[in-house]
């Protein structure tokens, strides 16, 4: 189970990084990568959540809710009781990134926990494994001014190129054009549901960021010259 002693303050926003224990993968099929989404919509709750029945309500509702993973198809059938505002989310196949605002006290600490736990145990079942999955301490930036938001907003949602350009952060992007699109299409992220596209649109909470962001073209605007910028200063 992750954990860090820092205490966090209520309603400030902090980008949370959860890594593999010595950098495994802890997505290996796509099956993995849904059950991760379902993690951190579901266990966003006070009230204890068990899996297995979560998705077999979701499966007898289909009109009710979305597809696996996507959580109510609308407000009105969310009724957790969230510990955390999940603003946004970036799948890696060995890490996780999370912009989080904590809403009330012990909140994020609460939330990490049991997404550490719950998916641990999941990954431990269907890899005939024990131990750790996650490295024991999360690292945790708290975030000051808006400036910094939207460069971590841009950070978390560009991770992806390294999939397809490992050394764009050293060297810079080689296509900018062929990478900015393979991010339009990289379901594991909420950048498609910044940027308009239905994606998981349940699981995070964009208003805020958004207004900031000056809504879906901004949003685009501002991560596509935050890429071209590293690839001229690089």
């Amino acid at each position: 189970m992750p954990y860090r002693k820092q205490q966090f303050a209520d309603n400030e926003i902090y980008h949370i990084i959860l890594r593999g224990i010595d950098n495994n993968l802890i997505f290996k099929d796509i099956d993995d990568y849904y059950r991760g989404i379902f993690s951190i919509y579901e266990f966003n709750n006070k009230k204890s959540v068990a899996i297995l029945k979560r998705r077999q309500e979701i499966k007898s509702n289909k009109k009710k809710f979305l597809k696996i993973g996507q959580g109510p198809s609308s407000s009105s059938f969310d009724i957790r009781d969230k510990l955390v505002e999940v603003l946004t989310f970036c799948f890696m196949p060995n890490h996780i990134h999370l912009l989080v605002r904590q809403i009330e006290g012990g909140g994020m600490t609460k939330f990490l926990s049991k997404v550490g736990t719950g998916f641990a145990g999941y990954f431990n079942r269907k890899y005939n494994r024990k131990g750790y999955v996650f490295q024991n301490r999360f690292k945790a930036v708290h975030i000051k001014d808006d400036e910094q938001l939207k460069t971590v907003f841009a950070y978390i949602h560009a991770n992806p190129v390294s999939l397809v350009e490992p050394k764009w952060k050293e060297s810079g992007v080689k296509n900018l054009r062929k990478v900015i699109k393979f991010l339009e299409n990289y379901k594991w992220s909420s950048y498609l549901d910044y940027i308009g596209q239905k994606n998981f649109p349940s699981v995070t909470d964009r208003k805020f960021i958004s207004e900031i962001m000056n809504g879906e073209k901004g949003c685009k605007e501002f991560v596509g010259g935050w890429i071209e910028h590293k690839r001229h200063k690089s």
